[in-house]
């Protein structure tokens, strides 16, 4: 075999260039601290390690969808708190009001211009926005004001009763809020069952209580009225057209009155003619059950049948403030339930995470010290060769010429 002067040096260079990159590749991996850099490095590993990258990225994501609805959800629990003590100061001035025999109408036109504050500032932690400026209780229409109107205008309700689902994991969606339609404006009315009113137009002294469930499974949903056909003398009629009487009986002042199990309460003298509404439960919001006050506290209470409307309208107020108190506290429960669930899924995707990044080094990361030793033996082994083509470089026949 023929071995040429050229082919010596070019494949000594060759094999050193080799090594030589080789040794490149080690530094870099030592460099960057990972032994898989490119797909050629390792296939197989190269396409796990894509996985595990993008099951990080979307976890980054969860956490920042969940940093967002904890803001947005701390920031509601904020102001149904202060919606709360608000309405704390709206009962105590309604049970001050209650004092008719003692109060004057200029009293009561006084404690009415404080509830008329109160359900501005009512109307203001309603309209309340995050940082983005988004409206905490808009539902869907997060840039549309919720709660429109006040002063001598009925407080409205002009964004929608959506609630938007932010992801936070894979399989799990929470809401960011509720709608204003469902805190402010869907409160029960009076007991959950019905409620009562004293006709505008009684001229006698009758006063009726708010009422109270008897037999739930005998009560039939309708709008009833107690009519008085003589002072001592009662009906109760259905809301059909004509109208049925579904009860009747003799007055006693303070007698309860039971009918299709509700019970209620009459006191005073109601006079021939006067009549009392006993209503099936609806809804009604807060700002019309504080306006509905301040108007009542506004007008003069002098005579007797003035008081006695007057009176139930507070007892009826004070038992709907009640429900609204209520009805705040269980959208604060549900807030507290989505906190703890946030905490829970927080954890969660912080343990995942763990092992997700577990599995990523294994695949990815270097063994230092098995590269370090390797990147020394290459080292060496390049080092050794270039000397050795230093010296055998320099050999020639010319050299043994003499």
């Amino acid at each position: 075999m023929r071995l040429s002067t050229l082919n010596f040096y070019t494949g000594s260079i060759s094999a050193m260039q080799q090594q030589a990159a080789q040794l490149a590749r080690l530094q870099n991996d030592v460099a960057t601290g990972r032994r898989v850099n490119t797909p050629a490095d390792d296939p197989i590993a190269a396409v796990h390690i894509l996985e595990l990258e993008r099951a990080q990225s979307e976890s980054a994501q969860f956490e920042k969808n969940s940093a967002l609805i904890r803001n947005r959800l701390n920031l509601e629990e904020h102001a149904l708190a202060d919606s709360g003590t608000l309405l704390t100061r709206v009962r105590e001035l309604t049970l001050q009001a209650s004092n008719i025999g003692t109060l004057s109408d200029s009293d009561r036109v006084s404690i009415a211009t404080e509830l008329a504050s109160r359900l501005a500032e009512l109307q203001d932690i309603a309209n309340r926005q995050d940082g983005n400026g988004e409206y905490l209780f808009a539902g869907f229409s997060t840039l549309t004001k919720p709660f429109t109107g006040g002063g001598a205008a009925a407080v409205s309700y002009a964004a929608d009763q959506g609630s938007r689902l932010v992801q936070v994991s894979s399989t799990q969606r929470i809401a960011d809020s509720h709608s204003g339609y469902d805190v402010y404006m869907n409160v029960p009315q009076g007991n959950g069952t019905f409620t009562t009113n004293v006709a505008s137009a009684n001229t006698g002294s009758g006063s009726i209580d708010v009422g109270t469930v008897v037999d739930r499974g005998s009560w039939v949903p309708d709008d009833y009225t107690i009519r008085f056909t003589t002072p001592t003398d009662w009906e109760i009629t259905d809301g059909a057209t004509p109208a049925n009487v579904v009860a009747g009986g003799a007055y006693t002042p303070g007698e309860p009155i039971e009918f299709r199990g509700v019970r209620v309460t009459i006191g005073g003298a109601p006079a021939a003619g006067d009549s009392f509404e006993v209503q099936r439960a609806r809804s009604e919001d807060m700002f019309t059950t504080i306006s509905d006050l301040v108007e009542a506290l506004r007008q003069p209470a002098g005579s007797p049948a003035a008081n006695a409307r007057l009176a139930s309208v507070l007892q009826g107020s004070l038992q709907q403030i009640d429900q609204a108190s209520d009805h705040l506290l269980r959208v604060r429960a549900e807030v507290g339930a989505r906190l703890s669930t946030l905490d829970s899924t927080d954890g969660a995707r912080a343990s995942l995470d763990i092992d997700v990044a577990g599995a990523l080094s294994k695949l990815r990361d270097l063994d230092y010290a098995e590269a370090l030793t390797r990147m020394n033996q290459q080292l060496v082994g390049l080092q050794a060769a270039q000397l050795s083509y230093t010296k055998i470089a320099q050999l020639s026949l010319f050299n043994y010429l003499r």
